[in-house]
């Protein structure tokens, strides 16, 4: 029987909701759940272990949420029900919020033995997920050094991430990238059964294949590479000690990138298709694969979830602005920036317009001193028109200027007032990509959704 605390957390979790949505004073993703757990600190625990198709953990560095929304796609596409906190929520009052929406005033979620829950998880926050969810798969997509005042180093994080594997039993299955060699140094002395993914495309190494985050093996030697596809990521081994790259259950191969699709086949499953572009993307794919492949879901509903997803907001989202065509491109961290750089290269075609937009807010990373990771030069003599904008305008103007980009047309703070100059800087039928930092692509959407372009990521 449910304990009334649980119950009135959920009651207030919903009045809670119900009144932030009426008032418009936000979407109702995070404040429910805060109450709930204030009322009952195990709330999320008593619910969640209520779903018995199995519970998913998807966390990292970068490629959280498409990873999670691929997954929930393939699970749509077998006809599985799943709770998802697909607004992106990930902290445990994201879980709470998520959870309690779906449960009744009793506290039970209905037909709660046959649904999936898939979370997606911030890194410091996956201990505490574990520890209130028993998953029973688990997925880290990659380490990347990423708001260092507040996660730290890579191996830091690695740190939380091990401490949440403690917590986890032994049944659990864990996917990992095997391309990674922080992410596959979590399988040492874990018990249960690993599930790798990674690459097999030899025509896509990089000799030089931007900053890495990953240089030594914990033994202390140096990582040594016989393929590198971007940053530390690739086919690596250690020259001091016996670590390697562990051979993949789910490997990608034959991979055909596109700007706007995407093709690869993996051994097993045969060709598939995706709309979403870039080879991160590709390894967001295959962790979904494989986590799809550990629920036991079908080849044809994993290739069917693949081609019909569509990217979360601000992530390859493509926006109609008075004729113009936005490309809009979450970059967060020199690794997953360099990934947008590259995709423009391959893919962007001659003659680009650039939008930069560079926050510093604590969801950002306060930090700024990243962007001069990040390989901008790449794009010198592509760029013909940039603009600059977000708080630290004037830091992302300077560095294109280093870079050997145009000077910008405009160096704007405000999203409404930088939106105005691209207007004015381009003609109807052109395309313009906009790579924001997170809570710049927050504040762009919001303006774009004021201008009737987009609707709401929450509607």
């Amino acid at each position: 029987m449910t304990p009334v605390r649980t119950m009135g957390a959920v009651a207030a979790a919903k009045l809670t909701g119900a009144a932030t949505r009426a008032l418009r004073r936000g979407s109702g993703t995070a404040l429910p759940g805060l109450v709930a757990t204030r009322i009952d600190p195990g709330v999320v625990a008593r619910l969640g272990r209520q779903l018995g198709g199995g519970r998913v953990l998807v966390t990292g560095t970068n490629g959280k949420t498409t990873t999670a929304r691929l997954l929930a796609a393939m699970l749509d596409a077998a006809g599985r029900g799943y709770v998802h906190n697909r607004e992106g929520s990930n902290l445990v009052r994201g879980f709470a919020s998520t959870l309690a929406a779906r449960a009744d005033w009793r506290g039970q979620i209905p037909g709660a033995a046959q649904l999936t829950g898939l979370f997606e998880t911030d890194e410091a926050t996956f201990p505490a997920a574990v520890r209130a969810l028993d998953p029973t798969v688990m997925v880290v997509t990659n380490l990347f050094r990423d708001q260092l005042d507040r996660y730290g180093e890579v191996d830091t994080v690695a740190g939380m991430l091990r401490e949440g594997l403690a917590a986890a039993g032994p049944g659990a299955t864990l996917v990992l990238n095997a391309d990674d060699p922080s992410v596959a140094g979590l399988a040492e002395g874990w018990p249960g059964r690993v599930h790798w993914f990674g690459l097999d495309v030899p025509e896509l190494h990089r000799e030089a294949a931007g900053a890495t985050d990953a240089r030594w093996c914990s033994c202390g030697g140096d990582f040594a590479y016989a393929r590198r596809y971007f940053a530390h990521v690739g086919w690596w081994r250690c020259t001091q000690c016996r670590r390697a790259r562990p051979a993949p259950e789910t490997e990608g191969r034959r991979v055909e990138l596109g700007l706007d699709r995407t093709r690869f086949e993996v051994p097993g499953l045969g060709i598939a298709a995706m709309r979403l572009a870039g080879l991160y993307n590709v390894y967001n794919a295959l962790a979904a694969i494989a986590a799809g492949r550990a629920l036991g879901l079908p080849a044809a509903a994993i290739r069917a979830g693949l081609a019909d997803a569509r990217a979360a907001f601000g992530r390859q989202e493509v926006v109609a602005l008075e004729g113009r065509e936005l490309w809009l491109l979450l970059t967060k961290n020199p690794a997953g920036a360099n990934q947008v750089l590259l995709l423009l290269e391959q893919a962007g075609g001659p003659d680009l317009a650039v939008a930069g937009l560079l926050n510093d807010r604590f969801a950002d990373g306060q930090d700024v001193s990243w962007i001069w990771d990040v390989d901008y030069e790449l794009l010198a003599g592509r760029v013909v028109r940039c603009w600059a904008g977000g708080d630290r305008a004037e830091d992302l103007a300077l560095r294109f200027d280093y870079a050997g980009w145009p000077a910008p047309l405009a160096v704007e703070r405000a999203p409404g007032a930088l939106l105005d100059a691209i207007l004015a800087g381009t003609a109807p039928g052109e395309r313009v990509f906009v790579i924001p930092t997170y809570t710049a692509m927050l504040d762009l959407r919001a303006e774009l959704v004021r201008r009737k372009a987009v609707r709401s990521a929450l509607e």
